[in-house]
């Protein structure tokens, strides 16, 4: 895992110091062990996958 300088998790919004980087978006350790561990079929999934677009979306703007 990566240490940052208070960044703001693209996934909770709660700013970490650790987690990973993807692209501009920051994802703090807990929301990526807890996107990691979910089934497709959970209920959260659909959020998951809204959010790591907000990634995609920032960066082509």
């Amino acid at each position: 895992m990566e240490e940052h300088a208070g960044k703001a998790c693209i996934i909770c919004g709660h700013e970490k110091q650790e987690g990973i980087r993807i692209i501009d978006g920051f994802i703090c350790e807990s929301c990526e062990i807890e996107m990691v561990g979910t089934d497709v079929q959970d209920a959260k999934y659909p959020f998951f996958i809204h959010q790591l677009k907000r990634i995609w979306i920032q960066n082509n703007a």
